[in-house]
């Protein structure tokens, strides 16, 4: 491990007091989570070696624990995973002053929003490719043949064609039913951000960055999705007080 010790960068909030947050800085050394201050806004450092920290899951539970307890008082603008400055000066000088009025911008931009996630996924492809079959005749009449063909090699390729088929048409399944999920939720919404899906099962990984006045409606729309799709979709809800996927906060020394 480095000897030379830096400071860990956490997020910028529109603070201009010195503060402490608490011993929770990142890499178990009990280091003081504290609001460094320039003008009315402030970084959220502690003390740290001058290392790459692995994206392990207790270094990423650090610096979001932090950033989750800062939420608790101010906006928080996170900043990049694994940010450290040789200095408090560096913060200042390179960082706070010089990018001061994007900070206030945004920090204004992001006050009273909060960031809620939602996943979805079918709960049994069984019924899934039944309903896919019943829906499309091509591919009904194609699968009753192939159970018919006495030929093991034209029973083979049109299981085959059976597959492909089935294939596409789930693809055009999945868009209809994500599009209707979106359309249900993303009213309640100022923006919102798509994840890459994968596998057969998942329809949707998205975040949602909501107005905090608007949460109690947010929640109460998910709960009747939930409620609604409950035989054969499983809808799966989370809450953050910092809205990661929408700001973040890259620093180039």
């Amino acid at each position: 491990m480095s000897s030379e010790e830096g400071l860990y960068l956490y997020g910028i909030i529109p603070s201009g007091e010195k503060q402490d947050f608490g011993s929770i800085g990142i890499g178990g050394r009990g280091d003081e989570v504290y609001a460094l201050p320039y003008q009315d806004i402030a970084a959220v450092i502690s003390k740290s070696p001058i290392i790459k920290y692995e994206v392990t899951r207790d270094n990423v539970f650090a610096h979001t624990q932090v950033l989750e307890t800062v939420a608790k008082d101010y906006t928080v603008l996170p900043v990049r995973f694994c940010t450290i400055a040789e200095n408090g000066e560096m913060i200042v000088d390179k960082l706070l002053k010089t990018r001061y009025q994007e900070f206030i911008q945004l920090s204004g931009k992001m006050k009273g929003k909060i960031e809620l996630g939602v996943r979805a996924r079918w709960k049994n492809m069984d019924v899934i490719f039944a309903e896919l079959v019943e829906e499309n005749e091509p591919i009904k009449k194609l699968k009753e043949a192939s159970l018919q063909e006495k030929d093991k090699q034209k029973k083979y390729a049109n299981s085959i064609k059976v597959g492909e088929m089935v294939q596409k048409e789930l693809e055009q399944k999945r868009i209809r039913e994500t599009r209707s999920l979106l359309e249900a939720i993303r009213p309640l919404s100022l923006d919102h951000r798509e994840s890459r899906l994968y596998g057969d099962m998942n329809l949707l990984n998205a975040t949602f960055l909501v107005d905090k006045a608007k949460e109690k409606e947010f929640d109460q729309r998910i709960d009747e999705l939930q409620t609604e799709l409950q035989d054969r979709i499983v809808v799966i809800y989370t809450t953050s007080t910092v809205p990661y996927s929408f700001v973040e906060v890259v620093v180039k020394w």
